[in-house]
């Protein structure tokens, strides 16, 4: 049809135009059939054309020039459409690479940009089926045995399988074919990518987990040392770890245990994540032999797994049971070479990981620093307690002896003087004088040991209770005092005394040292604490570190589990504040308020 044309069009010209040229109008039609159809029919076209050509314009004039245009016209024809051909075919590769681009740019949004891999793996695979036309199509990293399913394409990395391209055995061979042929080139670096990165997330989100529970247990940690330096109950303590070390571990209880010699354990502080409801109690105990993860550490003295609760006999393993609980562990507690105890997690794991036991082991050790520290501290104080229950008894039985022995003594001395002064004759009155000054010595002598023996014990604190005794102290000062005293209750022998020297060393030392012009004393006694301050207006200045004697006081008082403060800065006075806890069950005889 375009051969016809252009003959059609080219015979008007012959009239206008030398033959030779009307080749001219003959190659447009074969370029533009090479463009659109192939080379194979633009050849074709070529040589169509060159008949034509031929047998229009060149066989009727038949002479030499027209027959040279006619062989030029084909071989310039046949080039054209060839180039016009390669030309064709160039853009549709083009074209084609870049279909592949924005289908591989693509597919690498998809996959390079989710956080959920497998699902990102299945908007590939469905946005690959769209752009191929080829429904159920399915990029897999693991060949699946499904009948149903053929492979198009196998991915791998230099010989390294990472998966296959599948689509529904069902799809024609050609299709099939097609789908091959439209496959990105980049596929398998995409995947290789999304899986390196898919490998790189799951690392970091270790690495971040790793570092989160890292700072999380190291926070726990300090808070129980805080806790350990704070000296707090043991109850509160072991509560608290029991707390920290389940939250930091991740298990449904953990629980701190203690043996004790008459062969039973336990438990002194326990914690649930599910709630009171699944606790167990503190105080529960049971017998050594009784089936359960802190036997085996009794028994072994080493760490301990149990994961055979479904078939442990016992009740306790029945009441765990009841809970899910399938594993646990159990770290000893070792105490000064002695094992005090352990701790114990529990967990509906049935296979609880190494890693707990490494956690366990440091909360474990704070514990039994704890514990190391608080039979240090006990030991001390019952130590505190015999030098003072010693000095006092030495005191007491000086003050017997005074009393009893030397100062009954000197007053029967005293007597015998006098009656020898009254049997002198009264010529004799050198010997009278001197008997009678040295009956008045004696009598000093007397009084002095008197004010000893009353300093050493004031026999009015036995009779009236503190706030008299206090008042006497007070009446004796050197320094003018201000007594505020309201005591509605007596106390034990040893807090009343401690308070009493307390004052007496007080009061001397502002004597001495303070060059003050009033002392405040103010004790007050409550339901559970006596609060006792000394206050003077002196120059200040006072090192506690440098006085024996107030050494002596805080030892007397730490032993009552007390504590004394005393504040002096230079040229604003002293003050000593003392805190003595005040058992409840102490006799009351009665109240007592003086001012």
């Amino acid at each position: 049809m375009l051969v016809a044309v252009e003959t059609l069009v080219a015979y008007p010209l012959t009239k206008i135009a030398p033959p030779s040229s009307l080749g001219l109008v003959y190659l447009p039609g074969v370029l533009a059939v090479s463009v659109v159809w192939g080379w194979a029919l633009g050849t074709l076209t070529a040589l169509a054309s060159a008949l034509a050509f031929g047998y229009f314009h060149v066989v009727k004039f038949a002479t030499g020039p027209e027959w040279v245009a006619l062989s030029v016209f084909l071989v310039v024809a046949v080039l054209s459409g060839c180039f016009a051909a390669l030309a064709r075919a160039a853009a549709v590769e083009a074209e084609r690479r870049r279909q592949e681009a924005a289908l591989a740019a693509e597919l690498a949004r998809v996959l390079l940009n989710a956080e959920d891999f497998p699902a990102a793996l299945r908007a590939a695979s469905e946005r690959l089926a769209a752009d191929l036309e080829a429904p159920g199509l399915m990029i897999e990293l693991e060949p699946s045995r499904d009948d149903r399913l053929r492979t198009v394409a196998e991915l791998s990395d230099h010989g390294d399988p990472l998966g296959r391209v599948a689509v529904p055995a069902s799809l024609p061979e050609p299709e099939v074919q097609r789908v091959r042929d439209g496959l990105p080139r980049s596929l398998d670096a995409l995947l290789r990518a999304a899986l390196d990165r898919e490998t790189i997330a799951k690392a970091l989100k270790t690495s971040h987990d790793e570092l989160r529970r890292v700072a999380d247990e190291q926070a726990a940690l300090r808070r129980v040392a805080t806790l350990v330096a704070h000296r707090v109950a043991p109850e509160e303590l072991f509560g608290a770890v029991a707390d920290e070390m389940g939250r930091v571990l991740k298990v449904e209880n953990t629980a701190i245990t203690r043996f004790d010699p008459d062969g039973r354990i336990h438990v002194v502080g326990t914690w649930s994540a599910r709630g009171p409801g699944y606790l167990v109690p503190s105080g529960t105990s049971w017998p050594v032999d009784e089936p359960s993860v802190a036997s085996m550490v009794y028994r072994t003295r080493r760490l301990a797994r149990m994961t055979d609760y479904a078939t442990a006999p016992g009740g306790l393993c029945a009441q765990v049971r009841q809970q899910g609980i399938n594993s646990g562990i159990g770290i000893p507690i070792v105490v000064e070479g002695r094992l005090w105890g352990a701790t114990v997690a529990l967990s509906v794991d049935p296979d609880l990981p190494s890693s707990v036991e490494a956690h366990m082991l440091e909360f474990t050790e704070l514990i039994a620093t704890a514990i190391a520290n608080a039979q240090m501290r006990q030991q001390l104080t019952a130590s505190r307690a015999r030098v003072v229950a010693a000095s006092d008894e030495t005191r007491r039985r000086i003050e017997r002896d005074l009393h009893d022995g030397t100062q009954q003594r000197l007053i029967s001395l005293g007597l015998r003087l006098r009656a020898a002064e009254a049997a002198a004759s009264p010529d004799m009155t050198d010997l009278k004088e001197q008997l009678a000054g040295a009956s008045e010595e004696l009598s000093g002598v007397v009084e002095d040991l008197q004010e000893l023996s009353r300093g050493l014990r004031p026999v009015i604190m036995s009779r009236g209770g503190l706030a008299p005794a206090l008042r006497t102290l007070a009446r004796r000062s050197a320094v003018p005092v201000e007594l505020n005293v309201n005591a509605p209750r007596r106390l034990a022998e040893c807090i009343e005394v401690t308070a009493y020297y307390i004052v007496s060393e007080a009061l001397t030392n502002v004597a001495k040292h303070s060059r003050a012009s009033i002392v405040h004393v103010d004790l007050t006694i409550d339901e559970y604490r006596l609060r006792l301050s000394v206050r003077d207006d002196g120059i200040g200045g006072a090192d506690p570190a440098r006085g024996s004697g107030l050494i002596g006081l805080r030892d007397r008082v730490e032993v009552l589990s007390g504590t004394m403060d005393i504040t002096s800065p230079p040229g604003s006075g002293t003050t000593m504040e003392v805190i003595i806890p005040t058992p409840v069950n102490e006799p009351p005889p009665g109240l007592v308020v003086a001012r």
